[in-house]
């Protein structure tokens, strides 16, 4: 399976634009796109839900920028953290130019053996959270006619992915909201992105390790999951080519809505595409 598309650079193009990143904390996509968006010259806000990691962050991001960056304590499934997060944020900077939507939560599970709390928990996070706050920065991006709201979403809002129920009914929300919201928008001057990974190195894998099986019916199933998540941690791609991409699909001429990207991602949407519903469903029938 083919890796990152050869996405242009956007070296500078950010300069002087003002950014908010959400689950910017750690290692991963959110910390690698505030870095680079800083690295273009970008003013970055950064938020995420664990107070010493995202001090930690701030400080890192320091090191690029000479200075340290506001960084706000924000959960998005708190309408309060919500609010508070842009309001502080339109505080400082005055307006925002970027929004990117990273925070997110992963979920292995058959649909029979995963729970209706755990399908509103990651609906809350994944695509309601993201509802939150593009709502709390439209009214500034349309009133100043420009703008851009970037979702990191993944390959699987595209396919129905074994074994990884509520993570995948959960992208899949967040495709279709972003492309509706694209329809709404875009005639008043705020692009919508949609960056749909495959397997990056990211946190999000090891919190994302169990496989309930509670019928014992579906021990293939998780097998085939695991199988596949571990050929590509060994090739995954860097947080830092993504983070590449989310920059590309906010500064390029030529905008676009969705951006694959990352180790099996081009493969996998472009195999799906090939095949009929049909034929997709049948491969569920191989071990």
């Amino acid at each position: 399976m083919t890796s990152v598309p050869d996405y242009p650079t956007a070296h500078g193009l950010l300069a002087g634009k003002t950014v908010l990143v959400t689950a910017a904390a750690g290692t991963g996509i959110g910390f690698a796109t505030a870095k680079r968006c800083a690295e273009e010259g970008a003013r970055v806000a950064i938020a995420d839900i664990h107070e010493r990691r995202l001090e930690e962050s701030a400080r890192a991001l320091a090191e690029v920028t000479g200075e340290t960056p506001p960084a706000f304590l924000a959960n998005v499934t708190s309408e309060d953290d919500v609010q508070r997060l842009f309001t502080e944020t339109l505080a400082v900077f005055g307006h925002l130019d970027v929004l990117v939507n990273n925070a997110g939560i992963g979920g292995n599970g058959a649909v029979e053996e995963s729970s209706p709390a755990q399908f509103h928990e990651s609906f809350n996070v994944n695509a309601v959270g993201a509802v939150r706050c593009a709502a709390a920065v439209l009214p500034g991006m349309r009133a100043r006619g420009r703008g851009a709201i970037v979702n990191v979403s993944s390959v699987v809002g595209r396919i129905g992915a074994v074994a990884q129920a509520t993570y995948v009914a959960s992208k899949w929300a967040v495709e279709g909201i972003r492309e509706q919201l694209a329809h709404e928008v875009d005639p008043l001057g705020v692009r919508v992105a949609v960056v749909e990974p495959g397997i990056t190195r990211s946190s999000i894998f090891a919190k994302t390790v169990d496989a309930p099986n509670a019928t014992g019916a579906y021990a293939v199933h998780y097998r085939r999951m695991f199988a596949f998540y571990a050929a590509g941690l060994e090739g995954a791609t860097p947080a830092e080519d993504v983070a590449g991409v989310v920059a590309r699909a906010v500064t390029t001429d030529e905008p676009r809505l969705r951006w694959v990207c990352s180790w099996g991602g081009p493969g996998i949407v472009d195999g799906r595409a090939a095949m009929t519903d049909e034929e997709w469903v049948a491969r569920g029938l191989h071990d």
